[in-house]
């Protein structure tokens, strides 16, 4: 790997642990309010991830465009714009009703569905530099919402008026500015042209594939929760929400990796292209093995001090739950390889289906009679086993022994020093 890759999962990885720590203030923020706003949070946003995973297939298409082409169309982009603002528009008609009539911790949802035109702007643009490698302005865009939502409710707080509407309002106001904002950037720029609807009819396939699979696969992360939510509570979520928080920022590593070498794992090259998701696989466990023990003493040692005394007992999930998000941390270079080398979005998809099934099922069965801890345990074991299938899927159709691919050996310390040395390799 190059100095180019090495450059950019440095940049893409500190832009994410900003945005994350930006995100963990505001949590703070909420889980002080009380166990039950907290819930109320995490429900919240985990609404709203389900939407932007539903409707992020555009971004992926976007970047997969740009990384098999070296170009992208600006009727296309401008097709994707005006398809994001009116399935926006569709999906708050949507939450504005089941803010009405469903359970009262999802009744602040109206304040989603009046953003939600608007929310899918940004993170659907992005493709472009997502496609093209550019980590810099991916990074600045993960960035400014949550600095946004922080100055806002910062400023509440001086005036002492900080409430949970308070922060869910500075949240989704932030996104809505954030989308605006580029939406008038890229019309200055004229990198919008009349909608092509041509070229994204071409495209739906391949988007739907794509939204299906991320619908399914946060979906997956987030089932507990909601299990959780129906069985114990609104308190017990909110302290099993800051379990599922922490052990997921193991993600941000593997994810920033996977997402600096994007664009060459698009490359038409089976084997280049294999060879990189290879040595992004190993390198994401190697880093993920390291950072799990060291993060789970640190939750230890500030989450109680930091959020209250009720958060110890996230503890203990927490510690259930990292194993699973260990191993799961080797899924997105394989499912990058599937969706942007082999254009086979289904094959994560079906992996992802299935550990939601298995995910569903043990959360069911476990946290009536373990609380939260069975959700942690479902979790992990759903993780372990869409990782082990994935592999398996991923090894038959690199043409790759299975061993290779569960086993690194070699791959590890050759990938950190390629990763360390070839400082001036080709890009």
């Amino acid at each position: 790997m190059s100095r180019a890759v090495a450059r950019g999962t440095v940049i893409n990885l500190a832009a994410r642990l900003a945005a994350v720590a930006l995100v963990l203030a505001i949590t703070t923020v909420a889980a002080r309010l009380g166990t039950e706003q907290q819930g109320v949070f995490a429900l919240f946003t985990s609404v709203e991830g389900l939407l932007l995973a539903l409707m992020s297939g555009f971004g992926i298409a976007l970047a997969r465009r740009v990384s098999h082409h070296g170009e992208l169309s600006r009727g296309l982009l401008g097709a994707v714009v005006m398809a994001c603002i009116a399935a926006g528009a569709l999906a708050g008609l949507a939450l504005w009703a089941f803010s009405r009539v469903g359970p009262a911790g999802y009744q602040p949802l109206w304040m989603l569905a009046l953003a939600a035109p608007f929310l899918l702007l940004a993170p659907n643009v992005a493709g472009v530099w997502l496609g093209q490698g550019r980590m810099l302005p991916m990074g600045l865009v993960s960035i400014a919402p949550p600095a946004l939502a922080l100055a806002a409710i910062a400023a509440f707080a001086l005036a002492q008026a900080v409430a949970l509407p308070v922060l869910l309002a500075a949240w989704v106001a932030a996104k809505v500015v954030v989308g605006l904002v580029l939406l008038a950037l890229l019309l200055r720029r004229e990198r919008l042209a009349a909608p092509d609807l041509g070229a994204l009819r071409a495209e739906l396939p391949f988007v739907v594939t794509i939204a299906l699979t991320n619908l399914v696969s946060l979906a997956n992360y987030r089932v507990g929760l909601f299990v959780v939510e129906r069985t114990l509570g609104l308190s017990a979520t909110g302290v099993y929400s800051i379990a599922v928080m922490v052990a997921e920022l193991l993600w941000f590593v593997s994810g920033s990796l996977t997402q600096a070498v994007y664009g060459r794992i698009g490359t038409p090259d089976r084997e280049r292209s294999a060879q990189t998701t290879l040595r992004a696989l190993h390198l994401s466990w190697l880093a993920l093995l390291a950072a799990a023990p060291l993060l789970w003493a640190a939750a230890a040692l500030v989450l109680p001090r930091a959020l209250g005394p009720a958060y110890a007992d996230s503890l203990m999930p927490l510690a259930l739950l990292l194993p699973g998000v260990l191993a799961f941390g080797g899924a997105s270079a394989m499912s990058a390889w599937f969706t942007n080398h082999a254009g086979r979005p289904q094959v994560p998809a079906q992996v992802a289906a299935g550990s939601l099934a298995l995910n569903a099922l043990l959360a069911l069965l476990l946290v009536p009679r373990l609380g939260p801890a069975g959700a942690a345990l479902a979790a992990s074991a759903a993780y372990v086993f869409s990782v082990l299938l994935l592999a398996w899927r991923f090894a038959a159709a690199a043409g790759l022994p299975l061993a290779a691919v569960l086993r690194p050996g070699r791959h590890w310390g050759a990938g950190l020093r390629a990763l360390a040395s070839r400082a001036g390799g080709p890009r």
